[in-house]
């Protein structure tokens, strides 16, 4: 029996690798014979990088970088000697999970770290660099990472500023012409679902905002801080991104590098890594397909990795069952989006924190009762009915 197991990362829990290796212990406790693939996933935000090294057969580079609010961390990078490419994510050195439910600070929050583990992987030979838009703690625009990259951005009196969202109303001047010429030089491809614009109802600071730190009463401040942002860098480089798709991914992160980058693509991070990982060339030739993720609920439909991985599997008559920790909302649509089952791993009272903490354990024994049950319907014939 050949299983294909794909999952998403269950966020604050285990990583899409590490929920992978669940799956597979629980398969292998059941029947150690059966052939299983792994394929962890991810959209472009936490777990992208450890995704595509896992695909890729990289490696993990350390770095010490700032976090949003300056301090010294380390974050990771994914290399890949053989292409001379580097996989960045934006929630690495500039991500929600770096802070502190009090620490969030969308006036002094900066992407500087992601552009300090760019340098560093343009220095160690990077000729394609994949970045992952997606859970940054900013609504810089990206600023900071430019900033670190060589770009100045200046003030009405011409003083350089410190870039970070407080800082964007500020900006009445950039200076491109110091950007590194090696950050021009490779070729960009940049990993989001994101489709959000810059401005506006849909745009970064409205939808995106609130869950960096953007209180109701300020959102009309940053976002007349970003519109003032967005018209000095149109000015400069004579293009209009602010209603680019996905030009508000990242707190605005994609809007800056539209504008100010020329060899760059974009593509879905779950269309991404489908592409590279094979994941219809494996599904093509599975019996049962095992993905998830932390939380399903009818937000999932909308195209995250599990119903990514569903549809696959139903074009190629897979059946495929998900996992999730929690399960929310009416998911009868789950169905003819190709998902045949939808189960909870949890098998007892516990609370979120306990959930958590054992979510590797709970997910090899929910998938250890998954095999036990689905062994039972092939006896009886009807797995695929």
């Amino acid at each position: 029996m050949k299983i294909i197991v794909a999952p998403d990362s269950f966020k604050g829990s285990m990583s899409s690798a590490e929920a992978c290796s669940a799956v597979e212990a629980g398969v292998k406790a059941y029947n150690p014979s059966f052939h299983v693939k792994s394929i962890p996933i991810a959209d472009g935000g936490e777990g992208t990088v450890e995704a595509l090294v896992t695909i890729l057969d990289g490696e993990m580079i350390a770095e010490n970088v700032f976090d949003p609010l300056g301090r010294e961390v380390t974050a990771e990078y994914g290399w890949v000697d053989e292409s001379k490419t580097a996989i960045v994510e934006t929630a690495a050195a500039s991500g929600l999970p770096r802070l502190l439910g009090e620490e969030l600070n969308p006036s002094n929050a900066s992407t500087y770290g992601t552009g300090q583990i760019i340098q560093a992987a343009l220095k160690r030979g990077a000729e394609r660099i994949i970045l992952g838009l997606g859970g940054s703690a900013t609504v810089d625009a990206g600023t900071g990472c430019f900033q670190a990259l060589g770009v100045k951005f200046l003030d009405d009196k011409g003083t350089e500023l410190n870039m970070n969202g407080g800082a964007l109303q500020r900006v009445a001047e950039i200076e491109t012409g110091t950007i590194s010429a090696r950050t021009r030089q490779v070729d960009w491809i940049i990993a989001s679902d994101v489709t959000n614009p810059l401005l506006g109802s849909e745009g970064a600071i409205t939808v995106f905002g609130p869950q960096k730190g953007v209180t109701p009463e300020r959102l009309t401040d940053f976002e007349s801080g970003m519109e003032r942002y967005a018209s000095v860098v149109e000015q400069h480089t004579r293009k209009e991104m602010r209603n680019q798709v996905g030009s508000g991914a990242a707190g605005g992160f994609g809007f800056t590098l539209f504008s100010l980058l020329e060899n760059l693509q974009v593509e879905s991070g779950f269309e991404l890594i489908s592409r590279l990982g094979e994941l219809t060339e494996h599904i093509s030739g599975a019996d049962l397909v095992i993905t998830g993720e932390g939380k399903i609920d009818t937000q999932t439909l909308y195209g995250k990795g599990p119903i990514g991985i569903a549809r696959i599997a139903k074009k190629i008559h897979v059946p495929c069952i998900a996992f999730a920790g929690k399960i929310e909302g009416e998911l009868s649509a789950a169905k003819d989006q190709g998902l045949s089952a939808v189960l909870p791993i949890i098998d007892e009272p516990m609370t979120l924190k306990e959930a958590m903490e054992s979510g590797p354990e709970l997910l090899t024994k929910a998938s250890r009762r998954l095999m036990e049950i689905y062994h039972l319907k092939q006896e009886k014939g009807d797995v695929r009915k």
